[in-house]
Parts: structure tokens; sequence; C-alpha cells
């Protein structure tokens, strides 16, 4: 699908930043909310096997997509396994994506580049980084042959628990993904309704611009992490310390 693009003041002076790009008609009008979540995304709940797992990041068995993210009386939501990549172009500058409306979980959120789980698949548990490559190809386009495993750095895993909408929520250890190359990207509309790389120095005065809520990964990871890690682009690996499990204060 060809993307269409367009350029708008993002405050109230006259510094401009870029170009955001939409990947569906900005003049098509919003679902109504009976009819919001299509019927992929709806297949999916049932079709994609998560992989549960204990406070210390063990496989303990299986749940749908569909019984990881619902919101039990008390607020509860399984404990799952997740990643999350985030993807920087050579400059240095970052892609931050906005959720398409017809997504289940915090539609029309901005976010990271992609944000997924590892499956259950042919009676194993998926590699993480197989995992990403595998949603970074369906959510952004980019080849599978672009993407070397070599080329991701794995950071270190976040523990959250947000409830969502009281519906839909989620309870994550969340693997973090680097990923820098300028390879070509080519959203699916039906993932990623708007995105654009930032450059680190105007990120800050770039958030409150935008139009909707962050998701809560990765507002956690922004106010705890992202300076620190965005600053050191240069000796990422160095930082990574995949054997730790981080919880971080969430903050509404």
């Amino acid at each position: 699908m060809l993307m269409k693009r367009f350029t708008r003041t993002l405050w109230n002076n006259s510094l401009q930043i870029g170009k955001r790009y939409l990947a569906s008609d900005p003049s098509k009008p919003l679902p109504d909310e009976s009819e919001r979540i299509d019927t992929a995304q709806e297949l999916a709940l049932d079709r994609d096997i998560c992989l549960l797992v204990d406070e210390k990041d063990n496989f303990v068995g299986t749940a749908t997509k569909r019984e990881c993210h619902k919101v039990g009386p008390e607020g509860q939501v399984p404990l799952h396994r997740a990643f999350s990549v985030f993807f920087f172009n050579q400059r240095g500058d970052m892609l931050l994506q906005r959720r398409s409306s017809q997504k289940v979980t915090y539609p029309d959120y901005y976010t990271n580049a992609c944000c997924s789980h590892p499956l259950y698949i042919d009676g194993k548990a998926e590699d993480i980084i197989t995992a990403a490559r595998r949603r970074m190809n369906h959510e952004l386009g980019v080849p599978l042959d672009k993407m070397d495993p070599e080329m991701f750095t794995y950071l270190t895993r976040v523990h959250y628990h947000d409830p969502g909408d009281g519906v839909w929520g989620e309870h994550e250890i969340d693997h973090i993904l680097f990923f820098q190359s300028d390879v070509k990207v080519k959203p699916n509309s039906d993932e990623i309704s708007e995105y654009c790389f930032i450059p680190k120095n105007e990120f800050n005065a770039f958030i409150p611009t935008l139009e909707g809520p962050l998701t809560p990964w990765f507002n956690m990871i922004r106010r705890h992490r992202l300076k620190l890690w965005w600053d050191n682009l240069h000796r990422i690996k160095e930082l990574a310390e995949p054997e730790k499990i981080q919880k971080f204060i969430q903050e509404k």
C-alpha cells in the first residue's frame, strides 16, 4: 500500500519536524466502536498462543492472546512474555508509530516501533528475536533479509501491569530490543495509522504535540531509560543487561 504523507506545524512557533506519514486515507471517517476491531484482529485473539511466565520470566504454560489481555474483575491480567523494538535510523532518529484504531489493546495510542509477543508454535516457545523479525515484517514491512538477528541488541526486560480500559489490558515481562538501520519501512495500515522518525534533540518538545496518549510500556521506558540508551546508541551493546528484570513505577 502506498503511504500518504503530510507536514504540519507541531507546536505554536514556526518550528516543524520533518513529516508524519499516514497509513490510511485521512479523509476516511473513523469506524464506529462496534466496527472498530477488524476480522484479522479478532481472529488473532484466539489463533495466537502466547507464553505465560512467572515473575522470573520462566515459561509456565500457554494461553490465547484473548485470555492474556482480558482484564479480570479485580483488574488482574495473566502475566505473559512480550517484546518491544526501538528502531533507529543511522542518523539516530527514532521511529514513533501510532497504533491503528482497529487494534484490540490501546487503539490510537502512540508507541515505539513494534510491540508484540513471542508465540507457542509447533510445540515450542518462539525465540524473542525470531518473533521480533516476524512482527517487524508484518507491521512495518521490513524484509526479513534486511534484519539479521545480530542487528538486534537485547537490552533488558521490564515487568509491568496496566489494566488498560478495564476490558483489555496488559501484564507483561517485556523484552526490550534496539535495532538500527536505514532500511525502508512500508507500514501495514491495519496495525499502524501514522509514523515518523524523531531526532533525539526534538523528542521532548514533540511528545506534548501528539494527538493521543502513549502506551504504558513506552511511557515507562521513556521516563526511566530511554535518554540513557539513546545517548549511547554508539555503544548500546555495552549497556545490555538481559539477565535483569526491571520494575518501574508507572505514572498516569
